[in-house]
Order: structure tokens, then sequence, then C-alpha cells
């Protein structure tokens, strides 16, 4: 498989720095490293069923980019190893998101073929297809899914009954298949959103087309970074975005049987490629990020 070595680079944003020795020192299982996350971070929107109230301050974490910056924030909370599970009044702010990326950090530092997906979870009980990311790793001569945000607790509270570590492809639709299937007529581009926002519809989906596409060149952006060709809210997607997103859909939804194409749409088109700055949306302001991703 010729983009294994690539998905088993450890840049840019899941470069960990400092911390490698101290991550090649846990299990190098997705099990165990999600146990691992699962263990030191709390998802800002359900923070309340696990008994914690965050204050506006304490949600700052979720708008960090890199994983090593994560790992320094959770350790400035609380020093102790990685594998110590803290109490969750002491996890670090985090998002689905964080969850994956750290995840995929901590695979790639075991040498293990990982990347970062965006799209829409089914498993969440709701009539919205919920806007979420997951891992996606290489075991066994295949590639799998794994859900790194779910535990026990998110289990029950969600009556999720699946391996979470091999999500099945109808229940973690990856961007470019739900927009595939909205324009084939067989989904409803108006389940396909966030529930706490209530924001739904074609411009979400390719929104985050072009973030999966940027996590599969190893650019693995904020669910709210914006930047090129995302369509915004009350934006009409035009004909030439229409086609150019059904390319996009087509060239994510098979990513290893498209590798060249994907690298040289992303790098080559100045509408998809991340440049260096881009506008968070919930901050209102654009921000500079660093675009060293040695090796990406």
């Amino acid at each position: 498989m010729r983009t294994l070595p690539f998905y088993s680079r450890k840049s840019g944003f899941t470069a960990v720095g400092a911390h490698a020795e101290n991550i090649r020192r846990l299990p190098g299982e997705v099990a165990a490293l999600s146990a691992v996350a699962q263990g030191v971070l709390i998802h800002e929107h359900l923070a309340e069923s696990y008994g914690v109230t965050l204050a506006d301050e304490d949600r700052a974490p979720v708008h960090l980019r890199a994983a090593a910056d994560l790992i320094d924030r959770i350790l400035a909370v609380d020093p102790r190893p990685l594998e110590v599970a803290r109490e969750p009044a002491a996890r670090v702010a985090a998002n689905c998101r964080q969850f994956t990326v750290l995840v995929v950090a901590m695979l790639r530092e075991h040498g293990v073929p990982a990347r970062a997906r965006c799209g829409f979870g089914t498993y969440f009980g709701g009539e919205i297809v919920e806007d979420h990311w997951v891992v996606e790793y290489w075991l066994d001569g295949r590639w799998r899914l794994a859900d790194a945000q779910i535990d026990d607790h998110q289990r029950e509270l969600f009556g999720i009954d699946l391996d979470l570590t091999d999500v099945p492809r109808d229940r973690f639709v990856v961007a470019g298949a739900a927009w595939a299937a909205c324009r084939a007529g067989t989904a409803d581009p108006n389940r396909f959103g966030l529930s706490i926002t209530g924001e739904v519809g074609y411009w979400w989906i390719a929104g985050n087309l072009v973030r999966d596409l940027a996590a599969l060149n190893n650019v693995e952006m904020l669910p709210w970074d914006a930047w090129g060709v995302m369509p915004g809210p009350d934006d009409r997607i035009d004909e030439e975005r229409v086609a150019l997103f059904d390319q996009l859909a087509e060239l994510t939804t098979a990513p290893d049987d498209h590798v060249d194409a994907l690298r040289r749409r992303y790098d080559t088109d100045e509408r998809l490629r991340v440049g260096p700055t881009v506008h968070n949306v919930l901050r209102s302001r654009n921000e500079r990020i660093s675009l060293d991703f040695a090796g990406a």
C-alpha cells in the first residue's frame, strides 16, 4: 500500500515533539491509546454529563491544533503520566477532533499508519447525523475506523452498541460519502450537520469535505476552521463548486486509489489548500497558523 509510509509520518499537527519517548512507553494499540485520551480529555459539550461545569477559560484548549500543544496543556493541569486517568474535573476540554488527532499522533509514534477522518456519526441517537471526527488506522491488511472519544459513559449516554475500534462505514460516514449520497438522492442533506447549533445542509457537508481532504494530506484543521472554497450557511453553491465537490467526494471516499490526484488537487488548488491564515468561525477572527509540516 503506497500510502502507508505517508500516514506513518510524525508531521505537522500530529508531531508530539518532546513527548515522543513517553508515548512510546504506552501500548501501541488503538483501544489502549483511546482509553488514554479518554482519561485526560473531556468533551466540552458533554462535560455536564460527567458532573463538570466548564468556565469559559476552561474551553480554550478546544482551539489547540497541534497534538504537542494539547499534551503540554494536559500535563500543565496534571503532570502525572498520560496513562494515569484523571478525574473528569481535571481533564482538558476537547472535542472529537482533539480526541482523534491525539490518538492519530500516538499511533504514528508507534509506527502504526493512521489518519484523521472528518464526516458524520449516525450513532448519537438524534435526528441529525452528527458532525464528527474519527481515527482511521491500518490493521491486519485493511483500514479500520475507531472512535477515540466514546468511553463507557458515552456508550450508555447515547445507547451505542458497536465495536468502536472497527466502526462500520455506514455508522460513520466520511464527508465525501455523505455528499455523494445526497447528490444521488439516497440521503437528505438536511439531516447532516450539528444538532447543538441546528445547522445542517449541503454547505456543512461541503465544509467537512474540504476538511477531510486536508486531513488526508496530513493537515488536520479544527472543525470550525474555514478557508478557500468552503461555502457559508447562506451561500448558494454554484455549478462550478458543485462539480468540484463531486470530484472531491470521489477522491476522498477511496483515498488510497487516488493518492496522486488527492495530493495534486490539494497542493495545486489554492481554494483547497490551507494557507498561513484561516478563519476561526467560533472566535470570529482570522488566525495565523504554522505550516511547517515536515514530510507532509
